[in-house]
């Protein structure tokens, strides 16, 4: 059975605001034929989010250069609760006004400095004009409207919390997921979704075949058929989802990536591969309309 990809990279993110390698910090593993077509894996850890980019395109272009179609997955949100972008006041579809607004205003130096606690503080205030839904931040970036601590639970007419693919995964066990209003601390993925976006986008930029799953491609099992013009399908995914065979010599996070490669290329040989594209069957029109449109899926949920 012919596979859907012909190569695998998974990228663990980091918001980090300084260089930093190790635990903790980017790793970039691909699953790339080598001369003899066999799939043979190598991480990297690059020290920046520029430098990241910087090897993802080379990464990419190599493997197009060659014809290959390449499941890229990164593990951050690829978006926000449903609600997010009305809120922000954003005129654009959704999920486009999301990474437009972030595009903007995100801003992400060379050496990893960046503004995401200044700019939650501004989103904040255009959604609640108070400390609310974003929380996290040392002493020194505390504002008005960014607060250490979060100051307050979710309301049913505030945003949600979590994503409809967050809910589903936490009542299916599969995962206990931080909200991404979480910009700080332990297992924060807030500052990693408000970098990890807009580095996407100049990843499409350069690479227009491109496509983010489900807002490019639709939420559904996919084929060689549906993949139509993608050559470099980007999707969420959580590097913690399988379990992790580590080796003596590696980095969690390396074995992570790696067992991820291993685990979606075998899927990909066996013809499973394209039912996970699907996502959740139990989904009704209008969840599937918010997923498509701003949330996002994970692969795997």
């Amino acid at each position: 059975m012919a596979r859907l990809f012909d190569s695998y990279v998974m990228v663990d993110w980091s918001a980090a605001s300084k260089p930093a390698t190790g635990a903790d910090s980017i790793w970039i593993g691909a699953m790339t034929p080598d001369s003899r077509l066999k799939l043979a894996f190598k991480a990297t850890n690059p020290p920046t989010r520029a430098k990241a980019i910087e090897e993802l395109n080379e990464l990419l272009g190599r493997c197009l250069k060659r014809g290959d179609r390449v499941l890229m997955g990164v593990d951050f949100p690829l978006g926000f609760p449903a609600g997010t972008s009305a809120a922000l006041k954003l005129k654009s579809e959704p999920w486009q006004g999301i990474r437009e607004f972030l595009l903007k205003e995100m801003k992400d130096k060379p050496d990893n400095a960046n503004n995401r606690f200044a700019l939650a503080a501004m989103m904040n205030r255009r959604i609640s004009d108070g400390p609310f839904p974003f929380w996290g931040c040392s002493k020194k970036d505390e504002l008005a409207t960014l607060s250490i601590k979060k100051t307050r639970e979710h309301g049913p007419k505030d945003i949600g919390e979590f994503r409809i693919v967050e809910t589903a995964a936490m009542e299916a066990k599969k995962a206990r997921p931080q909200p991404v209003w979480k910009i700080a601390y332990a297992g924060a993925i807030g500052g990693q979704t408000m970098t990890g976006i807009p580095a996407m986008e100049r990843l499409r930029e350069k690479i227009p075949s491109l496509k983010i799953w489900p807002f490019d491609l639709p939420l559904a099992k996919l084929d060689s058929e549906g993949l139509g013009d993608a050559r470099v399908v980007v999707a969420e995914v959580l590097t913690t989802l399988n379990s992790t065979n580590q080796q003596a010599s590696e980095i969690r996070d390396e074995a992570q990536v790696r067992t991820l490669c291993e685990a979606l290329a075998e899927r990909d040989a066996s013809g499973k591969l394209g039912s996970l594209f699907a996502g959740e069957a139990k989904l009704t029109d209008a969840q599937k309309a918010a997923v498509t449109s701003e949330e996002g899926w994970i692969l795997g949920i």
